[in-house]
C-alpha cells in the first residue's frame, strides 16, 4: 500500500510531547464508519438544520434506498454530504469533540485493536477498554486518561462510544435507588434510556451499511469501470489482484442492505428487528474471506503501480471523477476488511442494550455468534494460506517423495519429531516423522548429512485409532515397550507401534494426535476448505524456489508443533497489535507461545551454499 509522508506535529503544550510517530488520517476508521455519540449531536445542530431528511429523534432517513432490482437511488455526493456531514467530513467529529470536552462533558472511546507500546509518552490498551478522551486537537493523536494514566494514543485504534451519556445516567440511576419515593420514576427513566441507547446503535448500523454501499458503488463504478477502459495500462490479471472479487461484495452486500432496510423500523428504531438478516446471510459474508486474503496482495502491486506518476494521476482523476470524498484508492480498498472485522463489534454493542424480553433479543444474539464465526472462519483461511507455501517448499525439500502431494489432504503442521518405529518381530527403525491434518508422514535422516530427509511412507489418519500403551510387555507383540503407543487401523489388521524416548515426548505425541482429530472436526464444521488453484499455486511456487537447489531446501520455516487454537467457540476477532504507522490492517492471527521448534526445524535444513 503507497505511503504518506508522516503528518507534521501540531503545537502542543510542553507537558504533552507528541510522540514521533504519526498516523496517515486516512488509517483511522474512517470517520464515515462511525455514529455521532449522544451529546456530540448538540454541538452540531447548527450543521444539521442543513439536512432535508433528519428526524426528531437524531437518526437520519435512508440515503441509500434499494429497488426492488437490487439498485440504489441516485442521489448526488453534494445530497450526501449535507444529509450526514458527521460521516463523510473527516475532522467535522474532531472539532465536536473539542467543544464538547471545553464545556466539561465526559468523552468517552472504545479501543478496537490492542495497542501496545514501550514509550511512556503513550498509553497502552487491550481492545474493548474505555479511555476518557481529554483532547483531540490532532487528527492522529488523542490524549486521554485510562486507569490512572493519562498519554497520547492513536485515534485510528478507537472509536467514539455511541452512548455517551451512558455513564451519568447509570450514575443517576444509582443515586435514585437512595431515595425509595424516586424508585419507580428511575426504573422508567433506565427503560426510557434502555430505549434510547438501542435506538442508537440500530441507527449506527443502518447508517454506516449505508455509506458503505456508497462507497463500495464508488469503487465498482468509479475505479474499476474506468481501469477496465485503459486496456494499455492495466492487464486483466492485474485488475483481478487489485480489486479482488469486490464486485461480488457490492452485489451481496445490496441485497443484504434491501432486507435490513425491510427490518427498520423508522418510527421507532428500538423496536427493529435486524437480528433474522444477519443469520439469513452468514452463509454469503464467506465471500469476504476472498478477499481479505488477496488483499496483501492487491496492496503489492498497487504500490508497485503507484511508483509511477500516470498512475497516481490516473486514480486521483477516477476519484474526482466519481465525486469521492479524499481518501486514496488503497483507503477504500481497506474498507471492506475493516467492515467485516466490524460487524461483530456493533452486534456485541446492539446485544448489550437488547433486554432478553425483546423479540429481537435470541436472533441478535445468535447473529453475534454467527458474525464471530465468520470472522474466525476468515482469520484462519488466511492462516491457512500462508501455512500451504510453507508445507509446500517443505515437500520439495524431501527426497523421494512418492504418491500424492501432501496439500491433497492436509493444510496444517501439527506436530513433528523423532520416535522408534517397531516391528512385529521386534526390528526397529528410528524415524522423523511429521504429523499434519488427516495423514502421518514418515522420514529417515541421510547418515552423513542429517539435514537431508528421505521419504519413508504416510499414515492415513482417519482410518487409524490411538490406543495408549502402560510400559512392559505388550501381550500382542510379546515385546517389551516403554513410553510406547499404537495406531491401529479400522478396515485391515495393519498396526503401527511406536516408542518415544522420553514420557514427556509421548505426552506431546498424544495431545498432538488429539489436537489434530479435532481440528479436523472443527474443519468440517467451518467449512474449511483450501481450493485446487491455490494448491497448485502452492506447489507451483514452491518447485520454482527450489529449482537448481540442492534437495533439502533450506529456508522452509514452519509452524510450531503446539499451536494453541482455542476451540472454535472460543475464537474472537482481533486485529494485530501494530504500531500506528503500519499501513495495513489485517485479520489477526492466533497468538502462539513462543517454541524451540522453528530452532530444532533448521537443524533438518541442508547446508547453504
Amino acid at each position: 500500500m503507497c505511503c504518506r509522508e508522516p503528518a507534521a506535529r501540531p503545537p502542543v503544550p510542553a507537558h504533552r510531547v507528541l510522540p514521533y510517530k504519526a498516523v496517515s488520517a486516512r488509517l483511522r476508521p474512517f470517520t464515515f464508519s462511525q455514529s455521532t455519540p449522544i451529546g456530540l449531536d448538540r454541538v452540531g445542530r447548527q450543521r444539521q438544520k442543513r439536512a432535508s431528511n433528519v428526524s426528531s429523534d437524531g437518526g437520519t432517513e435512508s440515503t441509500a434506498l434499494v429497488d426492488d432490482n437490487g439498485s440504489e437511488e441516485d442521489y448526488s455526493y453534494e445530497d450526501l454530504c449535507h444529509a450526514n456531514p458527521r460521516y463523510l467530513q473527516p475532522g467535522g467529529e474532531q472539532l465536536a469533540i473539542n467543544e464538547l470536552i471545553s464545556d466539561g462533558s465526559v468523552v468517552c472511546a472504545e479501543a478496537l485493536w490492542d495497542h501496545v507500546t514501550m514509550d511512556d509518552q503513550e498509553l497502552g490498551f487491550k481492545a474493548g477498554d474505555v479511555i476518557q478522551v481529554l483532547e483531540a486537537s490532532n487528527k492522529d493523536w488523542w490524549w486521554g486518561r485510562n486507569e490512572d494514566k493519562e498519554a497520547w494514543f492513536p485515534a485510528s485504534f478507537v472509536r467514539l462510544r455511541v452512548n455517551q451519556e451512558e455513564l451519568s445516567e447509570n450514575s443517576s440511576s444509582t443515586q435514585g435507588e437512595e431515595q425509595e419515593e424516586d424508585a419507580g420514576k428511575n426504573r422508567h427513566k433506565h427503560s426510557e434510556s434502555k430505549h434510547q441507547m438501542r435506538t442508537n446503535v440500530i441507527q449506527e448500523i443502518m447508517n454506516t451499511e449505508r455509506v458503505y454501499i456508497k462507497h463500495l458503488k464508488d469503487i465498482c463504478e468509479g475505479y474499476i469501470r474506468q481501469c477496465r477502459k485503459h486496456t494499455g495500462m492495466f492487464t486483466v490479471a492485474q485488475l483481478a489482484t487489485i480489486f479482488g472479487n469486490i464486485e461480488d461484495i457490492y452485489k451481496f452486500q445490496r441485497k443484504f442492505l434491501k432486507d435490513l432496510e425491510k427490518q427498520y423500523n423508522k418510527e421507532e428504531p428500538h423496536l427493529s428487528e435486524i437480528g433474522s438478516c444477519f443469520l439469513q446471510h452468514q452463509e454469503g459474508f464467506a465471500i469476504y474471506s476472498e478477499y481479505c486474503n488477496n488483499h496483501p496482495g492487491a496492496c503489492a502491486e498497487l504500490s508497485n503501480l503507484m511508483k509511477q506518476g500516470r498512475y497516481r494521476h490516473f486514480f486521483e482523476a477516477c476519484r474526482l471523477l466519481q465525486q469521492m470524498i479524499d481518501i486514496a484508492i488503497d483507503g477504500f480498498l481497506l474498507t471492506p476488511v475493516q467492515k467485516i472485522c466490524k460487524y461483530p463489534l456493533q452486534l456485541a454493542e446492539l446485544l448489550k442494550y437488547t433486554t432478553p424480553e425483546h423479540s429481537d433479543y435470541n436472533n441478535i444474539k445468535a447473529a453475534y455468534e454467527a458474525m464471530k464465526n465468520v470472522a474466525c472462519l476468515i482469520n484462519e483461511r488466511k492462516r491457512r494460506l500462508e501455512s500451504i507455501d510453507k508445507i509446500a517448499r517443505w515437500q520439495v525439500s524431501i527426497v523421494g517423495w512418492e504418491g500424492l502431494d501432501i496439500l491433497d489432504r492436509s493444510s496444517e503442521l501439527i506436530h513433528s519429531g523423532e520416535l522408534t518405529k517397531v516391528t512385529r518381530h521386534g526390528k526397529s527403525q528410528q524415524r522423523t516423522f511429521f504429523l499434519f491434518d488427516h495423514q502421518l508422514v514418515s522420514c529417515k535422516k541421510d547418515l552423513l548429512r542429517r539435514d537431508v530427509l528421505y521419504y519413508r511412507g504416510r499414515t492415513d489418519m482417519d482410518d487409524v485409532e490411538l490406543v495408549d500403551l502402560e510400559d512392559g510387555r505388550d501381550k500382542d507383540w510379546n515385546l517389551s515397550v516403554k513410553n510406547a503407543f499404537k495406531l491401529v487401523s479400522k478396515t485391515t489388521d495393519e498396526v503401527h507401534l511406536f516408542c518415544a524416548r522420553k514420557q514427556e515426548d509421548k505426552v506431546r505425541w498424544l495431545q498432538a494426535c488429539e489436537d489434530e482429530r479435532r481440528r479436523v472436526r472443527e474443519d468440517r464444521e467451518m467449512g474449511m476448505e483450501i481450493s485446487e488453484n491455490q494448491k497448485k499455486l502452492a506447489m507451483l511456487n514452491a518447485q520454482k524456489a527450489g529449482h537448481g537447489k540442492s534437495k533439502g531446501y533450506s529456508g522452509c520455516p514452519v509452524a510450531p508443533p503446539h499451536q494453541n487454537l482455542h476451540p472454535l467457540h472460543q475464537r474472537h476477532v482481533t486485529v494485530p497489535t501494530s504500531v500506528p504507522q503500519q499501513q495495513v490492517f489485517a485479520l489477526a492471527e492466533p497468538k502462539r507461545k513462543p517454541s524451540l521448534f522453528w530452532h530444532t526445524f533448521n537443524k533438518l535444513t541442508p547446508f547453504k551454499k
